[in-house]
């Protein structure tokens, strides 16, 4: 259950940062290349790649090599995971019953 935690931990960590929601915004419109999002975000290029590498390992974001770039773009069965897991998690449990809680009281 613990390694289900850390990996579930990795797609809120992509959307709890200011650039990474901006840069999750730019993707909006399509795939681009670092070279762009440095353009439009004020990061240094070794910010972008840190938050590039959190935005990826969390599968919300896939990338591609070209050249010496990277390209960027949202990566829909990563969106369909965050989706599906944050209503797992906000949606209750209607099977638990009353006096179900064990703490004796």
């Amino acid at each position: 259950m613990e390694a289900a935690h850390q990996k579930n931990a990795r797609v809120f960590k992509a959307l709890c940062d200011p650039n990474r929601l901006a840069i999750l915004e730019l993707l909006r419109t399509g795939e681009k290349c670092a070279c762009v999002l440095l353009e439009k975000l004020e990061v240094t290029q070794s910010g972008l790649s840190y938050h590039m590498k959190i935005l990826c390992e969390s599968g919300i974001v896939a990338s591609r090599q070209e050249g010496k770039w990277t390209h960027y773009r949202l990566n829909e069965s990563g969106r369909e995971h965050a989706i599906n897991l944050l209503r797992q998690l906000t949606t209750p449990e209607t099977e638990q019953h009353e006096g179900s809680c064990s703490c004796g009281k």
